[in-house]
């Protein structure tokens, strides 16, 4: 499919990029700022991690409607929409005087904060396919990767100089910015002539068309089980940096930059090895590295008890997070090639299993398990096992899956019903 006029693949994935981490953002770079603002606002600890939790809810339930949006409506259109509620909701937060305004413009965030990483998603679709695509969603992952481990730290000198309401001054100035450059750069990769009618009815009629589809439950299961490990610890990380390790909040990149290292490699890794190395078999590197990551952290918890040191504490996290990288752009992609009229949809509904469970481990499992290191590191291996059995399951089943993602001649959901 071309694309409305040229644009370099380089320009592209810096600027697919740069939409998909104002989401990471949105969550990390308030990480450092929790004490003060917990403070000044008179929340504690669990009340503060609601923070977290009702952004990404929000996040989680407009994640179902960003995607169907731009297969209706183009994918330009439905990213400058997004995000100039993100930028009105962030100005919101940053005039917050009280606990429930400040929640309340969190949700705001949270229900536009998707739209660059799950529309973004459909554009690779758009513009590339096959091995292309996969390396540009390598791009694209190397690029997110970067935000969880920059964010806490802009976070941290923002705090150095000013008061907590910057960050989302910070966060307002980064989403104008990514508006200006949408405007001028992103071309619009879903014309008019293939666009799908906005209709409540055929939205759920496709939706559980592909809910109903088992090999996407597997894939979209083992991606969101996997991640979450990795996710256990950016939701816990106030309690893991500054609790567990005695950080303090200019110090969150000893957890960050280790793991967003590790992202950065696996996703540089995926992409050299498009078209080289199997599709099948480079998942089960991923895996293999995420095991041997698992192993090294719950052993060293549990030798070192409460005496966790820097950097053993946090080595392990590299190579989960290279393992992870490794498998999810062709678990993705996989998914989007499943249905090529509604990769929209499906984006948005792969997005919604991993908000459904983000948002349960930062919620729920963040604050049961963040009080003692070897409860984390159990926890982070939980997860592990899980997404990997998803995908023995998916790979026990599905052994005609191609070797990397390519253009997909299934049915439509449409066609099922």
């Amino acid at each position: 499919m071309s694309v409305a006029k040229p644009v370099s693949s380089l320009r592209l994935a810096l600027l697919l990029g740069g939409l998909a981490m104002f989401g990471p953002f949105s969550i990390d770079t308030i990480f450092p700022a929790f004490p003060a603002m917990g403070a000044q606002l008179g929340a504690d600890k669990v009340a503060m991690q609601q923070t977290i939790s009702v952004y990404l809810l929000t996040y989680a339930l407009m994640s179902l409607v960003h995607g169907p949006l731009s297969d209706a409506f183009g994918r330009r259109k439905v990213i400058l929409g997004g995000l100039s509620v993100f930028l009105l909701a962030s100005v919101g937060c940053a005039l917050s005087t009280d606990m429930g305004t400040l929640l309340f413009f969190r949700a705001l965030q949270g229900l536009s904060a998707g739209v660059g990483f799950i529309v973004g998603r459909a554009v690779v679709r758009d513009v590339h396919h096959g091995d292309d695509a996969q390396r540009l969603m390598s791009q694209v992952s190397m690029i997110f990767g970067i935000a969880p481990a920059i964010a806490p730290i802009v976070g941290g000198w923002i705090l150095g100089w000013s008061a907590w309401p910057m960050i989302f001054w910070f966060l307002a100035g980064f989403s104008l910015l990514l508006m200006l450059s949408v405007g001028a750069w992103l071309p619009e990769t879903h014309p008019k002539e293939v666009r799908l009618k906005v209709s409540p009815r055929h939205l759920l009629r496709d939706y559980f068309a592909i809910l109903g589809n088992r090999r996407f439950l597997r894939l979209a299961a083992a991606g969101s089980l996997s991640f979450g490990g990795l996710f256990l610890y950016i939701a816990s990380a106030p309690a893991f940096v500054m609790d567990l390790l005695h950080l303090n909040e200019q110090q969150f990149a000893w957890l960050f930059l280790p793991t967003i290292g590790g992202m950065v490699l696996g996703a540089f890794l995926s992409g050299r090895s498009a078209g080289r190395v199997e599709g099948r078999r480079l998942v089960a590197i991923g895996f293999g590295c995420m095991a041997v990551a698992m192993v090294a952290n719950v052993g060293y918890n549990a030798w070192a008890g409460d005496a966790m040191r820097i950097p053993w504490a946090v080595m392990p996290m590299t190579l989960a997070a290279l393992g992870v990288a490794l498998v999810f752009p062709i678990l993705t992609l996989s998914i989007l090639d499943m249905y090529p009229r509604q990769r929209g949809a499906a984006s948005s509904l792969q997005a919604f299993s991993n908000l459904v469970v983000n948002a349960i481990i930062a919620g729920v499992l963040s604050p049961l398990l963040s009080h003692h290191g070897l409860h984390l590191a159990l926890g982070m291996a939980g997860f592990t096992l899980l997404g990997w059995l998803m995908w023995r399951w998916e790979a026990s089943v599905s052994r005609d899956m191609p070797s990397c993602p390519r253009e997909s001649a299934a049915l439509e959901p449409t066609d099922h019903l």
